[in-house]
């Protein structure tokens, strides 16, 4: 049988007819299913009159938070990042440093910063990743909040007025914060500045609405000490330890939060290669998560985490539709066959999924605007979103997710810390 005639089969299969389906239906339905919850989640708790979470710890029953920042070669940003830190408006900070064996200037950088008391620094003698040096720091802290935050981040000043309240409740375990892109260079950066508040901020506000988080920011979150010990704090062996700590916390009944208002400033990667390395990574860890942990959370008890799980589950399931149906077109258009399905349908749906797409990046950039000013103006490169970042996202996640199935020290295949900002 020649190609041809294959494709004239393939095509004529419900099958295939399914895959048309599902790859014009779920972008629509999860991005109108975002848009909603997200504004639920707005109305209840960012644009509501001030009550319930407000800053309520008084001044003299304010518990100690401890900044445990983990630098590994952060010369060129610990300087400001420790400045930002110390200027957080709350009466009860100690901030830890751990450099994890720097070949840079960032421990000259650090010592400076000793001379006030709340600073202190942890040298490790062995270079080992991001979770192993929170691990080893962890049990050294005195904070009975530990709030996690990258080397190369800024908090804003206001961060713990928000965050603090949340674990009035005995049951919060951990509540993240609201990263904002603050190095916008580049065309790729003002895309992110974008996606974070059109995609990432607008699912976390829509997750908090269901009951779960899928992820705990890396570069913003802090934790109950108690919570965070109770589940072994951090796996080295995880891609995304992040996602894995939100995971287990919940598997544990611990609630997990998200704070629109506590803001982070945060740098991205502004070149091809740097954000290619971040997204394998984040898709090889999701793709961890969801092997490790998937039969415990199929038991009916953590069944509120079940939306979560479905929709990792179908965006990766539209991710390689989506490249399963690019090859066929490609395949038949090179032998002369107009695929059933590319034309004229999708200049309709095409349309349609872009309209779609857009608004929800035009509601993300207008619930997170009081939060970073400027965003607003970056709204322009949106419409270059679905064509740069659903191909790669899609190219990334199906030759990545199955290495995640076999869970164990491939993380070192792809980096222990995040790619240097180029």
């Amino acid at each position: 049988m020649d190609l041809y005639s294959l494709l004239v089969r393939i095509e004529a299969t419900p099958f295939y007819m399914a895959l048309l389906i599902y790859f014009a239906w779920y972008p629509l339905v999860s991005s109108t299913m975002w848009i909603f919850t997200s504004i639920i989640f707005y109305r209840r708790r960012e644009g509501g009159k001030p009550g319930a979470f407000d800053l309520f710890y008084k001044t003299e029953a304010q518990p100690l938070v401890t900044f445990v920042i983990p630098a590994y070669n952060e010369e060129a940003n610990i300087v400001e990042t420790l400045s930002g830190v110390l200027a957080v408006d709350y009466a009860r900070i100690e901030v830890m440093v751990i450099d994890d064996c720097s070949t840079d200037d960032t421990l000259a950088r650090i010592r400076p910063f000793l001379d006030d008391e709340r600073v202190r620094l942890v040298r490790k003698r062995v270079n080992e990743g991001k979770a192993m040096a929170l691990n080893d720091a962890l049990p050294l802290t005195t904070g009975e909040l530990l709030l996690v935050m990258d080397a190369d981040a800024v908090p804003h000043r206001d961060i713990l007025k928000y965050l603090v309240p949340h674990f009035n409740s005995p049951r919060c375990a951990a509540v993240t914060g609201n990263p904002r892109v603050v190095n916008r260079d580049s065309f790729l950066s003002k895309l992110q500045a974008i996606e974070f508040a059109s995609i990432i901020s607008l699912m976390r506000r829509a997750q908090r609405v269901w009951g779960r988080i899928m992820t705990m920011s890396g570069v913003v979150g802090i934790f109950r000490r108690s919570a965070l010990f109770d589940v072994g704090m951090y796996s080295p062996e995880m891609a995304t330890e992040d996602i894995d700590l939100t995971w287990r916390l919940q598997l544990r009944h611990w609630d997990v939060r998200y704070e629109s208002r506590a803001v982070m400033w945060m740098r991205v990667p502004q070149s091809v290669t740097g954000l290619w390395r971040q997204r394998r990574r984040w898709a090889l860890g999701l793709s961890q998560v969801l092997t490790r942990h998937w039969r415990d959370l199929m038991q009916w008890k953590h069944r509120r985490f079940w939306p979560v799980l479905i929709e990792a589950n179908l965006s990766v399931a539209w991710a390689y539709t989506y490249i399963a149906l690019t090859i066929i077109w490609l395949a038949s258009y090179l032998v002369g066959y107009p695929p059933v399905g590319a034309s004229p349908i999708p200049n309709f749906w095409g349309m349609l999924i872009a309209t779609v797409c857009l608004f929800q990046l035009f509601t993300g950039v207008i619930l997170d605007r009081a939060y970073d000013l400027r965003l607003p103006r970056y709204f322009v490169v949106a419409v270059f979103y679905p064509l740069v970042y659903w191909i790669l996202m899609a190219v990334i996640t199906v030759t990545t997710a199955p290495l995640g199935l076999n869970v164990n020290r491939q993380k070192r295949k792809y980096t222990l810390w995040k790619p240097i900002r180029e």
